[in-house]
C-alpha cells in the first residue's frame, strides 16, 4: 500500500508582540539549549534583538549570522555555523527564511520560521526559493517545527509586502487549473484536499480585500493565517503544485530577464491575470481582487516594460518544462503574448 508521510509544523503562534515570547515556545517544544538566529542587516533591529533577549530569559545559548542574499554560497555559510543539536532560527524576510530553512535541512537540525513580512507563503511550506544565477530553483526541505508570527511586527512593514503575499495567495486559482489539467492530460499526481485547501486560501483573501489595510494588525494576521493554510496544501500534496504553475512560470521567466525583478508576489499577481484569461476564467475578477488589496496590475505599476512582459510570456513555457501548464510544451507566439497582454490591460495599446 503505498503512503507518503506529511510534514505539518507541531505549532504555529500568530499575534501581536509573540515574539517575545519565543523563548518560552522553544522551551514548550523541549528544544536543545543551543540556537542559531539567522537574520538580515535591517531586521536584527527588526526582531533578531527581541528574540535574543527572550531566548536569553530562558537560559539558551545564543549565536547570530547575518545575511544578505539567498544563494547556495548563503546556504553553506550557514551550515558552517550550525554544530550538532543546534536549533535554526530564521527571523526576517522570505530570502533569510528559505536559506535558513534549507541549511538545517542539510544539517538535519530543526528550524522555526520567523517572518518579518507576509510576502509569501514560503514562511511555513517545506520548501526554499535558492537563487541560481539569474533565476530561482525551488528544493525541498523540511517543514519548520514552528512558525512564530508576530502579527505587529508584520504589520509594520511596507504595505507592498503584504499586498505581495496577497496576490501570491491569488495566484492559486490559476496554479489548481493548471495543476487539473495536467492531471487530466498527463496523469500528474493530484490531491482533492490540497486544491481544495489551496483555493479556499485564495477565497479567503478575495473575500475579505475590504478589510486588507496597510499597516492594520487585524489585516496582517488574516493575511499570514491564509499563509500558513496555502503553505499546508504544499505539505499534503507533497510539491508545491497547489500554489504554483503558469502564473509562477511567468514570474520566473521575468526573474531571468531583469536585473531588478518586481516582488515575487507581484510578479505572480499579473502573471494571474494573464493566465485566467488564457484558461477562459474570470481575468476581471483577479485584476479588481489585485488592485483592491493594493497590488500591481500592469507593467507600469510593476515597474517592467512591455517588451519585458512580452519576452517573458514567450519565454514562460520553458521554465520547469516537466511541470505541464496551460502554456503547454511550446508556449505562446509573440503576437498572441502582444494581443493577451493588450485584452487584459496589463500594457497599454
Amino acid at each position: 500500500m503505498y503512503s507518503r508521510k506529511i510534514q505539518m509544523p507541531r505549532e504555529v503562534c500568530i499575534g501581536p508582540n509573540i515574539v517575545h515570547e519565543t523563548g518560552e515556545i522553544c522551551k514548550g517544544l523541549r528544544l536543545d539549549n543551543k540556537i542559531l538566529i539567522v537574520t538580515g542587516h535591517n531586521t536584527y533591529k527588526i526582531v533578531a534583538e527581541k528574540v535574543i533577549e527572550s531566548l536569553d530569559g530562558e537560559d539558551y545559548d545564543v549565536d547570530v549570522i547575518i545575511v544578505e542574499d539567498s544563494t547556495m554560497d548563503t546556504v553553506r555559510e550557514i551550515e558552517d555555523s550550525i554544530s550538532e543539536n543546534t536549533v535554526v532560527i530564521g527571523a526576517g524576510g522570505g530570502r533569510v527564511i528559505d536559506v535558513a530553512k534549507l541549511a538545517s535541512y542539510n544539517k538535519d537540525v530543526h528550524f522555526i520560521s520567523l517572518p518579518t513580512t507576509a510576502s509569501h507563503d514560503g514562511i511555513v511550506s517545506p520548501l526554499a526559493s535558492i537563487k541560481d544565477s539569474k533565476t530561482s530553483i525551488s528544493m525541498t526541505t523540511n517543514a519548520p517545527i514552528a512558525v512564530i508570527g508576530d502579527s505587529q511586527i508584520i504589520a509594520n512593514s511596507p504595505h507592498e509586502l503584504l499586498a505581495a503575499g496577497c496576490a501570491d495567495l491569488i495566484s492559486n486559482f490559476t496554479a489548481i487549473k493548471d495543476w487539473q489539467l495536467a492531471h487530466r492530460l498527463k496523469n500528474d499526481s493530484y490531491s482533492d484536499s490540497a486544491a481544495s485547501l489551496s483555493i479556499m486560501s485564495a477565497k479567503m483573501i478575495t473575500n475579505n480585500v475590504d478589510n486588507i489595510k496597510p499597516n492594520l494588525e487585524e489585516s496582517t494576521r488574516l493575511v499570514v493565517k491564509t499563509l500558513f493554510s496555502s503553505g499546508i496544501a504544499i505539505s499534503i500534496a507533497g510539491s508545491s503544485r497547489p500554489a504554483s504553475g503558469s502564473e509562477h512560470k511567468f514570474s520566473h521567466a521575468l526573474d531571468s530577464i531583469l536585473d531588478r525583478p518586481a516582488l515575487h508576489g507581484q510578479q505572480c499577481g499579473v502573471g494571474t491575470i494573464l493566465m485566467m484569461n488564457i484558461h477562459g476564467g474570470d481575468w476581471e475578477f483577479i485584476r479588481d481582487s489585485l488592485k483592491a488589496v493594493g497590488a500591481p496590475v500592469t507593467a507600469s505599476e510593476l515597474g517592467v516594460s512591455d517588451e519585458d512582459i512580452i519576452e517573458a510570456l514567450v519565454k514562460a513555457h520553458t521554465i520547469r518544462p516537466e511541470r505541464y501548464t496551460i502554456l503547454g510544451e511550446n508556449g505562446i507566439s509573440r503576437d498572441a503574448a502582444y494581443e493577451l497582454a493588450t485584452k487584459t490591460g496589463v500594457i497599454q495599446q
